[in-house]
């Protein structure tokens, strides 16, 4: 049985929406052969190293770092929280993912929640770590020569809820998953493609499609669609105690001096391990190296 019905989806009707959110809290922390598989593919893949664990406070934290291609950082990093750090981390993914009620049951069923403002505020009334990238879908279908750059727009969401609820945002910078593929074609670049072409004579390109979230075309190791095994490297900057603001919403300059500290300290983490990553190339295998060329 599906965990939502096709016609009742969480999306905007709110007894749906309350299913959801009850379903979610319902949902222990991954264990067992599957996950254990999950990791160890991870783990052989990508060889996650992570820098400044020592950060992370025992309270619940709201996990706010820069969001990858395709959004593939989310897959890599739940299993790494889990089997590293001992976090069951709630990754809050947009709503359009749950529209699907397979999809729906599969990110459900994982830890993954709808990014909604009363399933976020559930969740933290319920003590529940929370991950989510502000950039979006736009941050994961940015042009190779944006590799790695904040794309948050006016977004203050992530800091009124967490004030709100007196969470503390725990920022984090992540390096690699942007490169488990190439682009072959940008995403602003295929209306005006061939390719473009062909999609508008099959209707799947129409003037109402916005371009701004059309991802790149990806090629992957060798030439395929299998990723390429990049080496992932995590960071975690300063705890951001924000309990001062329980039960009120900070004035615009506050959320503004709140988002602006979260974004310096990840792009600090992006500087410091693309850093770290460049001392270490040395040490990849032969195979590492050819797979990511």
């Amino acid at each position: 049985m599906a965990l939502f019905d096709k016609d009742n989806a969480p999306l905007d009707d709110k007894e749906a929406l309350q299913h959801h959110i009850e379903t979610a809290l319902e949902v222990p922390m991954p264990t067992g052969l599957e996950m254990e598989v999950t990791y160890q593919i991870v783990k052989r893949l990508f060889n996650p190293l992570i820098l400044g664990a020592e950060n992370i406070p025992r309270r619940p934290c709201l996990f706010v770092g820069n969001h990858s291609l395709a959004a593939l950082d989310g897959w890599v990093l739940a299993p790494v929280f889990i089997k590293e750090l001992n976090r069951f981390v709630r990754g809050l993914g947009d709503k359009f993912l749950f529209s699907s009620p397979a999809m729906g049951d599969k990110i459900l069923k994982t830890g993954g929640v709808m990014g909604h403002p009363e399933v976020c505020s559930a969740m933290m009334k319920a003590e529940q770590d929370l991950m989510v990238f502000p950039g979006g879908a736009q941050e994961a279908v940015k042009p190779a020569s944006e590799l790695y750059e904040l794309k948050w727009k006016e977004r203050y969401g992530f800091v009124k809820l967490a004030a709100k609820h007196g969470y503390t945002i725990m920022p984090m910078g992540i390096v690699g998953p942007d490169e488990f593929y190439g682009h072959l074609i940008e995403g602003q670049d295929i209306p005006d493609s061939m390719l473009g072409t062909v999609l508008r004579r099959l209707g799947l390109l129409t003037d109402d499609f916005r371009e701004d979230i059309m991802p790149p075309v990806p090629v992957g190791a060798l030439g395929t669609l299998l990723p390429k095994p990049q080496r992932v490297y995590l960071g975690f900057g300063d705890p951001i105690d924000l309990s001062q603001y329980t039960g009120r919403t900070p004035s615009k300059a506050q959320q503004k001096a709140i988002r602006a500290e979260v974004a310096d300290q990840i792009e600090t983490q992006l500087a410091e391990l693309l850093f770290t990553r460049a001392q270490n190339r040395g040490k990849d295998g032969l195979l590492r190296k050819l797979l990511t060329l």
